[in-house]
């Protein structure tokens, strides 16, 4: 949308921001060396560099649904298989996931979890979800061009942690940058009071 720019769109705000340099996705994706001209600025860059190689190497699930998800019928034909795919999204989700079912107080409930699974099982729409990734022909986190304002959001337990140097050079128009403290890849979801909080700030300027 924010390349579309349709009448009304004033501006966005992401969590999972694309910002990375086409460069450092190129070689990330490929397994290969940063390019000699390539310099990290600080502990940030380097920091997500290193997130985002693991990513690439260890988060199957993008794979399976980007080449093959017509392939998934377990989503279709057993709640148990739906569940486990669902729950083991990424290292740092799934320890997320975990604490609900360990009895800790933080973020997520049992309910919440099986909430979630049952909405994708009683509409059997797992298999077309999952067929968003095989349809999306951009980078996973290369920066796109975004000129509208744009306003961002990092949580610690995110598949990877967006770098303000970066964001701020995909996004020429930056209007808010904040780095949480708690909080993964379903902010929305697992902190809704964070959320929510994050975008009335980082929208507010445009009121």
């Amino acid at each position: 949308m924010a390349l579309q720019q349709p009448e009304g769109l004033v501006g966005i705000h992401t969590n999972m921001p694309k910002v990375v340099p086409p460069a450092i996705e190129l070689a990330i994706v490929a397994g290969n060396p940063l390019p000699s001209d390539v310099v990290l600025a600080n502990d940030e860059e380097k920091a997500a560099v290193e997130q985002l190689n693991f990513v690439y190497r260890h988060v199957y699930y993008a794979y399976m649904m980007g080449s093959r998800p017509q392939s998934l019928t377990a989503f279709a034909d057993s709640p148990v298989g739906l569940a486990a795919f669902m729950l083991d999204h990424d290292r740092d989700s799934l320890a997320l996931i975990s604490r609900a079912f360990a009895g800790q107080k933080e973020g997520l409930t049992r309910d919440d979890v099986l909430d979630n699974i049952t909405l994708f099982w009683l509409t059997n729409t797992a298999v077309s979800a999952a067929r968003l990734y095989a349809e999306n022909k951009r980078p996973f986190f290369g920066a796109l061009g975004v000129t509208l304002p744009v306003a961002v959001s990092v949580f610690p337990d995110e598949l990877y942690q967006a770098p303000k140097s970066w964001a701020e050079q995909a996004y020429p128009n930056l209007i808010h940058y904040n780095r949480l403290p708690k909080g993964g890849h379903f902010p929305a979801w697992e902190q809704p009071e964070l959320f929510v909080e994050e975008l009335r700030s980082g929208l507010r300027s445009l009121r």
